[in-house]
């Protein structure tokens, strides 16, 4: 299901690309990192399970003792989640940099020149080929967008008694999208759709951390007495998020032409996202002999690769609370569903 949901957003999102007509926007490019993100992760694990496979296959022929078998296993699962961690890091430096292009107006929104005349993918920037200096705001904008606030597990379907720290569980997200005001003569309905990364990060209580079991991934009180404030579990999702958003700003007139500009005043948000799930880290300090010691575990902890949720925000101008919940759990494979909800304040940035 989560594969079914997130190809028909690549689709959509492809198709609105090329409505564009621009060879190498911003979101073809994006869309090209996101795509270069996912097949590492994926060849990186194909290639992972290939060799548990060949070690297993060595310890039932008797050709190795089952003690340097997991030894082995343990050897390539970090080499593997190390280059997952190297490969991937590059594709976000990369998308860093897009991103800072594009705030840098190296990068052209929806428009593009065509036999020297100019052209654009919505109505009301631009008529007959020739710029339209009368309109004061394009039909479609840019925007840069970040969140951050509070995270947590609704388990079993309740919120309450939670296993980790109300106030100490976090996420924040960050990204861009553009808004195409989707009425000509009424700045009521915008479509608001991108590309983001989000990082959800739980802080178990009770000096406890995430253990794979192998049929599950559950909390287990960690021996040593951890700094509460620096142990911490961490998703980082590659998402794409679709909203349709109600803007009461109301229209200027000058000249006798009808200005629209987005979030001059109250709005909100009704839409989900859909996205990937690039790494999972876990991060354990302690002190030992007097010495500060900090771990970092980065596995798969049987998450799901996919994500899909529903998001909403309500605010005034370009600061908003916004709420987000994931409809599929955390983990594949737990007795209990445990699903991801956040809350937070938002800024859309023009």
């Amino acid at each position: 299901m989560q594969k079914i949901i997130l190809y028909t957003i690549i689709i959509a999102f492809s198709l609105v690309t090329k409505a564009f007509a621009q060879e190498k926007s911003f979101e073809k490019k994006a869309k090209e990192i996101a795509s270069n993100i996912e097949m590492i992760t994926t060849e990186e694990k194909n290639a992972l399970k290939k060799e548990v496979e060949a070690i297993d296959l060595q310890v039932k022929e008797g050709k190795i003792s089952a003690e340097k078998g997991q030894e082995l296993k343990l050897k390539i699962a970090e080499e593997r989640a190390k280059n997952i961690e190297t490969k991937v890091a590059i594709e976000e430096e990369k998308l860093a940099q897009l991103v800072q292009d594009k705030v840098d107006g190296k990068i052209l929104d929806s428009e593009t020149i065509i036999n020297g005349k100019y052209s654009i993918s919505f109505p009301g920037g631009y008529r007959n080929g020739k710029k339209n200096f009368n309109n004061k705001e394009k039909r479609t904008t840019s925007q840069f967008v970040m969140a951050m606030g509070f995270n947590n597990l609704v388990t079993d379907g309740s919120i309450a008694n939670s296993d980790f720290g109300y106030l100490r569980s976090v996420f924040w997200e960050w990204g861009i999208t553009l808004n195409t005001r989707l009425l000509q003569n009424s700045n009521l309905l915008h479509l608001k759709y991108g590309l983001g990364f989000q990082y959800n990060m739980l802080q178990a209580t009770e000096n406890r951390i995430f253990e794979d079991t192998g049929s599950e991934t559950v909390l287990v009180t960690y021996p040593i007495n951890v700094n509460d404030n620096h142990t911490y579990f961490k998703n980082v999702y590659f998402v794409l998020p679709v909203h349709l958003e109600f803007d009461f700003s109301k229209a200027k007139e000058k000249d006798g032409t009808k200005i629209f500009k987005s979030q001059l005043g109250f709005r909100f948000g009704l839409g989900g996202f859909a996205g990937v799930n690039t790494n999972s880290k876990q991060f354990i300090r302690y002190e030992l002999d007097g010495n500060k010691v900090r771990e970092r575990i980065k596995a798969d902890f049987n998450v799901n690769d996919f994500t899909y949720g529903l998001s909403t925000y309500i605010g005034y101008k370009s600061t908003s609370l916004y709420v987000k919940y994931d409809l599929n759990p955390m983990f594949k494979n737990n007795n209990i569903d445990q699903n991801n909800v956040s809350l937070g304040i938002r800024f859309d940035i023009n």
